[in-house]
C-alpha cells in the first residue's frame, strides 16, 4: 500500500552583511500594512450623508408644520423621519469610524467589520420597527381609531416622494469604478516559517455599482431603512384612498401588518449576512471551489486544508495548504489564483508529498 510522508519545506532567507547588524530597510521590505483601502472613502459614505441631510430636513419641516398647524399626522410622521435619521446616522459613524482606525495595529486584518458590525446594529433597529408596525397594525384592528385621510394621504405622499429620492441616491446608478489597487498594493503570501512579499504583484479590478451595494452591509442597511420607510408610505397611500372613496377602513392595519412582514423579512436577510461575517463564516461554497480547482488543476497539487473568510466589504483573506510532489515558491501559488475573487491577503503553507518507502522505515 501507498501512502505519503508529509515533509513541511521551508524556505528561509537570509541576509548577509559581513558582522553589520541587519539594517531596518532590510526588514522594512517585508512588512505591508492591513488597510486593504479601508482608509479611503467609500462611494456608500457619501451617498449615506446626503440621505441624511435630507430625511433631517423633512423631518424638522414636518415637526414644525405638526406643531404650527396642530396636525398629529405631520408631527407623527416628523418624528417617525428622526427615528430613521438616527438609524442612518450609525451608518455614516460606521463608514467615519472605519477610515479613521483603518492603521489601527489593533485590528489584526483591518476594519471592515466595522462595516457589517454598523449593518447588523441597524437591521436589529429595522426588526424592532417592524414588529411595533405589526404590533400598531394589529392594535388598531381590535380598537379602529378615526383617520384624518386629507392630511394623512398627504403626509404619506410627501414621505414617498422623498423617500424615493433618497433611495435613487443611496441606489445609484450606472457602474462605479473600484481600483483594487487602492488596497490590493500586492497579495500578501506567507509561507510557514518564512515570508515571501511581492511588491510587484499589483492587480487592478472593476466592481459594478449592484455588487458594491450588496457586499456593502451599511450601505444595504441605509437603503433597507429608506426603502422600507418608503414602501410604509407607499402602502399607507393605497390603504387610506381605499378607505376615503370605498368606506374600506380595515385596510389601513392590514396594509401595516403587510409592510412590517416585507420589513422584517428584508432584515432577517441582513442580519443573517451581517452576522456571517462578524462570525468569520466560510465565503460561499462557489468561491472555495473556484480556489480548489485553479490550484489543484496544476501538477498533482491538492489542498488539503484550506479557509477562506471575509475582512470588509467584498474582500476575502485566505489560508491554505498545500500537498504536492514538485513545490514551488509561495508566489506561484498565488498567482494561480484567479483574480476576480478579491483575496486580498492569502497564507500558503507547502508540504512536498513523497511516496512513503516501507523497508526504510521498518
Amino acid at each position: 500500500m501507498e501512502c505519503c510522508i508529509i515533509i513541511v519545506l521551508a524556505r528561509v532567507k537570509t541576509i548577509r552583511m559581513k558582522g553589520k547588524k541587519l539594517h531596518t530597510k532590510s526588514i522594512e521590505y517585508w512588512l505591508h500594512d492591513h488597510t486593504f483601502g479601508q482608509d479611503n472613502p467609500r462611494v456608500g459614505e457619501r451617498r449615506t450623508i446626503i440621505t441624511i441631510v435630507i430625511t433631517a430636513i423633512t423631518m424638522v419641516v414636518e415637526i414644525t408644520a405638526g406643531i404650527m398647524f396642530g396636525s398629529m399626522a405631520l408631527l407623527a410622521d416628523g418624528l417617525h423621519m428622526g427615528s430613521h435619521a438616527t438609524a442612518l446616522a450609525i451608518s455614516a459613524f460606521a463608514y467615519y469610524y472605519t477610515r479613521k482606525h483603518a492603521k489601527d495595529l489593533r485590528f489584526n486584518f483591518g476594519t471592515g467589520k466595522v462595516n457589517s458590525l454598523a449593518g447588523f446594529a441597524s437591521s436589529i433597529i429595522l426588526i424592532v420597527f417592524a414588529l411595533f408596525m405589526a404590533w400598531e397594525s394589529i392594535h388598531r384592528f381590535i380598537k379602529p381609531v378615526k383617520i384624518g385621510y386629507n392630511q394623512a394621504i398627504f403626509v404619506a405622499v410627501i414621505g414617498l416622494i422623498v423617500n424615493g429620492i433618497c433611495i435613487l441616491i443611496l441606489k445609484g446608478h450606472g457602474h462605479s469604478h473600484h481600483h483594487s489597487d487602492n488596497y490590493e498594493h500586492g497579495i500578501h503570501e506567507h509561507e510557514h516559517e518564512s515570508h515571501e512579499h511581492d511588491p510587484d504583484n499589483n492587480e487592478h479590478g472593476h466592481q459594478h455599482e449592484k455588487d458594491e451595494m450588496k457586499k456593502d452591509h451599511n450601505l444595504w442597511s441605509a437603503y433597507l431603512h429608506v426603502l422600507a420607510d418608503a414602501l410604509t408610505s407607499l402602502l399607507a397611500i393605497f390603504a387610506l384612498i381605499a378607505g376615503k372613496y370605498f368606506g374600506l377602513s380595515w385596510f389601513d392595519p392590514l396594509m401595516g401588518v403587510v409592510g412590517a412582514v416585507m420589513v422584517l423579512r428584508w432584515s432577517i436577510g441582513l442580519v443573517r449576512s451581517s452576522s456571517h461575517v462578524l462570525l468569520d463564516m466560510k465565503v460561499p461554497e462557489s468561491v472555495s471551489r473556484t480556489v480548489r480547482e485553479s490550484i489543484e488543476i496544476h501538477d498533482d497539487n491538492r489542498i488539503s486544508d484550506l479557509h477562506l473568510w471575509s475582512v470588509g466589504p467584498g474582500i476575502f483573506a485566505g489560508e491554505m495548504v498545500v500537498i504536492t510532489s514538485y513545490p514551488k515558491p509561495p508566489n506561484y501559488y498565488i498567482k494561480l489564483l484567479p483574480k476576480g475573487l478579491d483575496i486580498v491577503h492569502v497564507t500558503v503553507e507547502i508540504h512536498q508529498c513523497q511516496e512513503y518507502d516501507e523497508q526504510s522505515h521498518v
